[in-house]
């Protein structure tokens, strides 16, 4: 009996001593669940890139030829001056003429010469003629009188040619020009002697301007298929002309590693003058771009990710990215969001996947 009873108040012992510690288990079970943690959020979407170029240029004409003389020889005359304006047919410059003149003098000489053969030929041919038809010249004199007058013909002939050509070597020691414009270079000056072809001075023609701007090759690249450029000059802003692409040079100068752009103006005002220092500005556009704050990225086995929102049971999710851009505040996404998707900016670092958020504000 003393035995039994020992065990009995041993086991209400032992009972008393669990009843606490169950009663704490339920009461830890039975604890409610934690809130949903408050996080910002921003929605994902698609936007259009767009950067402005701004460049720096000069105005040029359009069409800019050198007037050069067709034959060699001492310059006499230059009397060409920086920025002249020129009318069609104004006398330019001109060289030393004695050997043309003479070879003019020695052509007209030997015309007058051919003629006085050609006449005296002629006048046998017609003798022999009418001897031969009267019948008191024979078939041979009245066919060599013949002969005589058609050779006498081609030495005229070739007489009056180099006549000719010794003109136009007289005319080519003056040099005019061919069109209005205006002088932007002059080359050698009297008492030089030039080569046939070389520059003696360079004209503008006044049919048009364009703005000339060296352009980096990536821009080349990013620019539209016929964009508009808004150029202005460099030291008056207010004075601003729209122009467009009329030339790229296919080749990158060797030096500077840019490709010469020359852009048309419409109806350029008078400020513009050749020469002139202008900007040009340039819009790029791009395509379309995915961008999230630089704090919505955390990182999921070592590689970028955001968390995404789940609209349906307000948890989240992590998803891996593609990074495309890092910005110092934002980041350009290339693959792993699309447009709605509601991504957390703030409290990235204390979420984890199926968690329960209540959403702030969110940033647009």
């Amino acid at each position: 009996m003393t035995r039994k009873g020992s065990l009995g108040v041993r086991g209400i012992v032992a009972l008393v001593m669990v009843l606490p510690l169950l009663a704490a288990c339920k009461q830890e079970a039975e604890a409610p669940p934690a809130p949903p943690r408050q996080v910002r959020t921003t929605v994902i979407a698609e936007i259009q890139g767009a950067t402005t170029v701004n460049l720096t240029g000069r105005i040029e004409a359009e069409d800019e030829v050198p007037l050069a003389f067709r034959i060699g020889g001492r310059l006499l005359e230059n009397g060409g001056k920086l920025g002249e304006r020129l009318q069609a047919g104004d006398l330019v410059a001109r060289l030393e003429s004695q050997n043309e003149e003479n070879q003019l003098r020695a052509a007209t000489a030997a015309l007058a010469a051919a003629q006085a053969q050609y006449n005296q030929a002629a006048g046998h041919y017609d003798r022999q003629r009418t001897l031969f038809r009267q019948g008191w010249a024979t078939r041979a004199a009245y066919e060599t009188a013949e002969k005589g007058k058609n050779t006498a013909a081609a030495q005229v002939e070739a007489a009056e040619a180099q006549l000719s050509a010794a003109e136009d070597l007289l005319g080519f020691t003056e040099l005019r020009a061919d069109q209005d414009g205006v002088i932007t270079t002059v080359g050698p000056g009297a008492g030089e002697v030039v080569t046939p072809g070389q520059m003696i001075v360079r004209v503008a023609r006044q049919d048009g301007r364009d703005a000339v701007f060296d352009v980096p090759s990536q821009v080349i690249r990013s620019a539209p298929a016929n964009p508009d450029i808004m150029v202005s000059l460099a030291d008056d802003p207010t004075v601003k002309v729209r122009g467009h692409v009329r030339e790229v040079s296919p080749q990158a100068d060797p030096i500077t590693r840019t490709f010469k752009v020359k852009v048309t103006l419409e109806n350029p005002p008078e400020a513009m003058r050749l020469g002139a220092t202008v900007n040009g500005v340039m819009t790029t556009v791009q395509d379309a771009v995915i961008e999230v704050p630089a704090s919505a990225l955390t990182r999921a086995e070592q590689s970028p990710a955001v968390w995404v929102v789940d609209p349906a049971n307000q948890t989240v999710a992590l998803r891996p990215v593609s990074v495309k851009r890092f910005g110092e505040y934002l980041v350009a996404i290339a693959d792993g969001l699309k447009a709605g998707d509601v991504v957390v900016t703030a409290g990235v670092q204390a979420l984890h996947p199926g968690q329960q958020v209540r959403l702030l504000e969110s940033q647009q």
